[in-house]
């Protein structure tokens, strides 16, 4: 039996406007093409997790909406278990997102049904949670279900991965619950206090250190086209570099490279090789429109790094 990947999160549409560039405030600008994909922080880390061939159950809310199907059939056909997944007297979440020609994204989460997902969800999924090999979250749904849902994979010593977007302080009780911090620049800058802004590399390890004070077991920071920085538990200290990709839409790309690197932990790879791997799942996921459709199968990784090696 694979060992199991359980996602606690959200379950979004995308609508997805893109134009030469992001409109500045009261400013409207002609955009070139409009799409609806699959979304949401974490249906996108379930997806990944399970085309890249990860045993992956969702525990989620869906609206009572037309796009409620679409969604649930987005999970399921690419492999992800939706038992726990119920509809609710909502619509279904949406997230409405501006790229550019760079592929550089500007987004707003309305979280609708997302917001219905409680303490009572977590209480209902406790096997299903027990038997997990790892717990995937993010911060679409209530901060009331984030907190019981890490007391209680604390207390059963389940290994809980937080992918801290949006962007908001958090508290060091919840933190020292974590094992797994993922936080791109911007949720890196707010945990810390700091603002919005990007780090400089000699920035990197003071920053990671900061947040392991805070009571993380490890961090990981996200930093697009520069990689990802490694600050581990056993004192472990690495950068691992981006692949060099012409990106088109950076939606998904941080959840990508959680859901990799999720699958990548339990089939048995350290975290070194685990953020590299991950890595090229998150630029392969650039080069392609869309959260969930840029997700990569093994075999689109295989044939994405042949051709790096190459290049």
């Amino acid at each position: 039996m694979k060992k199991e990947v359980v996602v606690v999160g959200s379950i979004n549409l995308d609508l997805v406007a893109s134009s030469s560039r992001i409109p500045l405030p009261g400013e409207t600008v002609s955009g070139s093409s409009f799409h609806t994909f699959p979304g949401g922080k974490g249906a996108n880390q379930a997806v990944a997790a399970a085309r890249l061939g990860g045993a992956v159950t969702m525990i989620g809310k869906l609206g009572n909406d037309p796009f409620a199907s679409e969604l649930r059939d987005s999970l399921e056909n690419a492999g992800v278990k939706t038992g726990p997944v119920e509809n609710v007297a909502d619509s279904s979440g949406v997230a409405l997102i501006n790229t550019d020609a760079k592929g550089e994204n500007a987004i707003t989460v309305v979280a609708g049904a997302n917001g219905h997902l409680s303490r009572v969800d977590i209480d209902a999924n406790v096997d299903l949670l027990r038997r997990a090999a790892i717990v995937l979250t993010q911060l679409e749904v209530p901060m009331d279900t984030i907190e019981y849902l890490a007391n209680f994979t604390r207390q059963e010593g389940i290994p809980l991965m937080l992918d801290p977007a949006p962007a908001r302080p958090l508290s060091p009780g919840l933190l020292s619950r974590v094992d797994w911090l993922t936080p791109n620049e911007t949720e890196t800058c707010v945990l810390l206090g700091r603002g919005e802004r990007n780090l400089s590399q000699s920035e990197w390890e003071n920053a990671a250190n900061s947040l392991l004070q805070r009571g993380c077991k490890n961090v990981i920071l996200k930093l697009g086209t520069r990689g990802c920085y490694l600050a581990l538990a056993d004192g472990t200290r690495r950068t691992v570099p981006a692949h060099k990709v012409t990106a088109v839409d950076t939606t998904a790309a941080g959840d990508a490279f959680n859901g990799a690197f999720a699958v990548a932990l339990l089939s048995g790879k350290d975290a070194v090789d685990s953020a590299e791997w991950a890595c090229a799942v998150a630029a392969l996921s650039v080069t392609r429109h869309g959260a969930q459709p840029s997700m990569p199968t093994p075999r689109e990784l295989e044939s994405f790094l042949d051709a790096q090696s190459v290049a």
